[in-house]
């Protein structure tokens, strides 16, 4: 994939691939380049076999800071507003249906539309001086990005409403109570307590943790026949893996699994 992006750095470790969100002068507010970046990284991850792991973070003092406001400088059309909601639409998208992990690292402050590109993320681990913002409120707009639908599901109808209409800020280990990140850790820890966890999953059953993403994500909407049915189209695909065997294999050598993430 290419790496000459004009407002995203994109750095390798073997099966992790960063993308580093680089317009650390307006705390990484999206404008149309970044976001347009962001996109086309993404995809080429999503598509790309031996990226087994993404992880999201922001360059300089903050994950980032939401829709760089100069956008609404001149007067938006319902139907302006709506084409530029399409570019986010599809970053979400492709974020929160890539077949392999996607962890945000998340410090200083996600607010607004960054914030919720992270909670498409599967996992999220934060400094605990991290402050998160829906925003929206603040400036007289509803929660886009897949907002609402990532909040209600990860921490309930009451406490969604409580965040969208107060637009109060919340600090990383009230976030981790109430099940908006994985974890907060000190600040000093947060790239090597990331990096940790991205090697492991790079490391892990890359096809199954894709299959378990479709499966854990659809049983919020499913009844229960319906779950079953997915989960039986889903399990024997995964038995048909190589992954699947290796692990049954290590398991009755005594010996620890060597996943190939196919």
């Amino acid at each position: 994939m290419r790496t000459d992006f004009q407002h995203l750095i994109v750095q390798r470790q073997g099966g992790v691939l960063t993308l580093l969100m680089n317009r650390p002068e307006v705390l990484n507010a999206f404008n149309a380049q970044l976001l347009q970046d962001c996109i086309e990284a993404a995809q080429a991850a999503a598509e790309d076999e031996t990226v087994r792991c993404v992880v999201l973070a922001g360059a300089g003092r903050a994950f980032g800071s939401g829709q760089d406001l100069s956008f609404f400088k001149d007067p938006l059309s319902e139907d302006a507003g709506r084409d530029h909601l399409q570019h986010y639409h599809r970053l979400v998208q492709i974020i929160h249906t890539m077949p392999k992990p996607v962890v945000a690292a998340l410090h200083g402050v996600a607010t607004g539309i960054s914030l919720n590109i992270a909670l498409a993320c599967d996992l999220r681990i934060a400094a605990d001086t991290t402050r998160f913002s829906e925003g929206f409120a603040r400036i007289g707009l509803v929660p886009d990005g897949g907002g609402a639908y990532f909040l209600t599901r990860l921490v309930g109808l009451s406490k969604a409403l409580e965040l969208s209409l107060l637009a109060e800020e919340i600090l990383a280990p009230e976030a981790e109570r109430i099940g908006l990140i994985h974890k907060c850790v000190p600040l000093s820890e947060l790239e090597t307590t990331v990096q940790a966890l991205a090697q492991r999953l790079a490391e892990g059953p890359t096809v199954t943790y894709g299959l378990i993403k479709r499966l854990v994500y659809a049983a919020p909407d499913g009844d229960l026949s319906t779950i079953f049915a997915l989960e039986s189209e889903l399990q024997g695909q995964a038995i048909q893996t190589a992954d699947h065997k290796e692990a049954v294999a290590a398991f009755l050598q005594k010996r620890p699994p060597s996943y190939t993430g196919q």
